[in-house]
C-alpha cells in the first residue's frame, strides 16, 4: 500500500490523542483513506518534560520537520497566532499539505494562508466545535445553498457554566471555580468567557459560509461575565433559553458577525443543548434548518477531526480551503450600529417615585417600545432591579438609551443588556 508521511508539531492532548488513534485505529484509516498513513517526527516545545512514549522520533527542532522532503502532511496542533502562522507557511512553500486545530491563527490568517497553498490542501475541521464536521458540512454537503444564518454554541467553558448557573441557582463565579476545578475552564478564562474563543471560530464559519474576509476587530463581541440569578430567572419567567451564540446572519448584501450572550425562545432546539456540549444550527435557503451536534473540545474528539482531514487529503490530494478561491466582492459586513435585535436590559435603581417614568421617557424618546416587565425588590433598603425587555430596535436606539440610562442620577450600576434572538 502506498504510504503518505506526517510530521506532528505538537504533542499536548490532542496530539497525543492523534498519534494513539492513527495507530490503533490504522488498519479502518488505511481503508478508508487508500494509505498507510505514518508519522516521521513529532516536535515538542521542551525534549526534558515527561511524556508518554511514542514510536516515531522526537524533536524540539520545527525545521526538521517542514524541511524534510519526505514528509507529506504538516499537522499543526500549537497555541498562539504568529508562530503557527510562520509555520503554516513555510511548510505550504515548501510544498507539503497542512492541517492545524489553530481557530485563533485562522480567525486572522486565513485567506492568506489560502492564497499562499494555491492548490495545495489545507484542513482544519478541528478549529470548530471539535468533533463536529461541520466545516465539511457548510463547505460540502450544504454547497448548494444560500447560507442564511448561522447560530453557534462554539465554547463548551461557558455553556457549562451557564447550564450550571440555570440548574444549580448559583451565580457565576462560583460555577467558574467549579468549570476550573474540573478542567474546562483554564486558569486565565477570559479568551473563553469573554467571547473571544467563540469569535475565532466564527470568523471561519462565517468565511465558508459567505466568502466574507472580516478579523475579530470587526466583531461585535460581549462575554458572559456579566450574566446573574436575575438574568437566568427572567429567562425562566418570559420561556428563554440564555446561551452564550455566535450568530452570523445574512440581510441583503451585508453579514452580521456578532458573539454576545443571548435569549432564545424555549422551543428553539439550539437553546436546550446544555453542558459542555456544543450545537451549531445553520439554515440554508434550499435545506431549511439543519442542526450539528457534538463534543466541541477534549482530545479524542479534536483528533478524530484532525485525522478526518489527513483522511480527505489523501483521498483527494487537492480540495479548496474555504470554498471560495476569494473573499467575495458582493458581500459586505453590516455596521454594528444597524444590527436589529430585541434585547432584555437589568437595570438597579433607586426605589422612588417617577424612576419607571423616567426610564420609560428616555424609551420612548429613541424609539423603543418596552414588551416585557419584571421589578424585584433588592435586599438593600431603597434599592430595586428592573428586569425588561424590549420590542426589536437598532443596536444604534439602544445604546443611546442604555447610555441616557445609565446617566441617570437614580441609576445605580451600568445597565445590563443581553439580545433576544427570536
Amino acid at each position: 500500500m502506498k504510504q503518505l508521511t506526517l510530521g506532528i508539531i505538537g504533542l499536548g492532548t490532542v496530539g497525543s490523542s492523534v498519534a494513539r488513534i492513527l495507530k490503533e485505529n490504522q488498519a479502518l484509516i488505511a481503508a478508508r483513506s487508500g494509505y498507510a498513513i505514518v508519522i516521521k517526527q513529532g516536535v515538542v516545545k521542551d525534549l526534558s518534560k515527561s511524556r508518554q512514549i511514542f514510536d516515531f522520533p522526537i524533536t524540539n527542532d520545527v525545521d526538521s520537520v517542514l524541511d524534510d522532503p519526505k514528509i507529506d502532511i504538516v499537522v499543526e496542533l500549537t497555541g498562539g497566532v504568529d508562530t503557527p502562522f510562520e509555520i503554516a507557511k513555510k511548510a505550504l512553500r515548501n510544498s507539503k499539505a497542512f492541517v492545524t486545530a489553530n481557530k485563533a491563527m485562522l480567525a486572522y490568517h486565513r485567506y492568506e494562508l489560502q492564497k499562499i497553498a494555491g492548490d495545495l490542501p489545507i484542513g482544519f475541521e478541528a478549529s470548530v466545535a471539535g468533533g463536529i464536521p461541520i466545516i465539511k458540512a457548510l463547505r460540502d454537503g450544504l454547497g448548494a445553498n444560500h447560507i442564511l444564518n448561522i447560530r453557534g454554541i462554539i465554547n463548551g467553558t461557558c455553556n457549562f457554566i451557564l447550564t450550571k448557573m440555570k440548574e444549580q441557582g448559583v451565580e457565576y463565579k462560583e460555577v467558574l471555580q467549579e468549570a476550573q476545578d474540573l478542567g474546562y475552564a483554564e486558569a486565565d478564562p477570559a479568551f473563553d468567557v469573554g467571547g473571544f474563543d467563540a469569535a475565532h471560530k466564527l470568523l471561519i464559519l462565517a468565511s465558508i459560509a459567505y466568502g466574507i474576509d472580516a478579523k475579530p476587530e470587526d466583531v461585535l463581541i460581549e462575554g458572559i461575565t456579566q450574566i446573574t440569578q436575575e438574568d437566568i430567572a427572567f429567562a425562566k419567567e418570559f420561556g428563554y433559553h440564555l446561551k452564550l451564540l455566535g450568530i452570523a446572519k445574512k440581510d441583503g448584501d451585508e453579514i452580521e458577525l456578532r458573539v454576545h450572550p443571548t435569549l432564545l425562545p424555549k422551543e428553539a432546539m439550539i437553546g436546550k443543548v446544555d453542558g459542555v456540549m456544543n450545537a451549531i444550527s445553520v439554515v440554508g435557503d434550499c435545506v431549511g434548518e439543519t442542526l450539528y451536534y457534538g463534543a466541541g473540545a477534549g482530545g479524542n474528539a479534536t483528533a478524530s477531526a484532525v485525522i478526518s482531514d489527513i483522511i480527505e487529503i489523501a483521498r483527494t490530494k487537492s480540495s479548496p480551503m474555504l470554498g471560495f478561491k476569494t473573499p467575495s466582492d458582493k458581500l459586505r459586513l453590516k455596521p454594528l450600529e444597524k444590527i436589529i435585535s430585541a434585547y432584555y436590559l437589568r437595570i438597579l435603581v433607586s426605589d422612588k417615585p417617577g424612576v419607571l417614568a423616567k426610564i420609560a421617557t428616555i424609551f420612548g424618546e429613541v424609539g423603543i417600545s418596552i414588551d416585557t416587565f419584571l421589578q424585584r425588590k433588592e435586599k438593600k433598603k431603597h434599592h430595586s432591579t428592573l428586569l425588561l425587555s424590549t420590542h426589536s430596535c437598532s443596536e444604534a436606539e439602544i445604546r443611546v438609551a442604555l447610555q441616557r440610562i445609565g446617566d441617570l442620577e437614580v441609576v445605580q450600576t451600568t445597565p445590563v443588556m443581553i439580545r433576544i434572538e427570536k
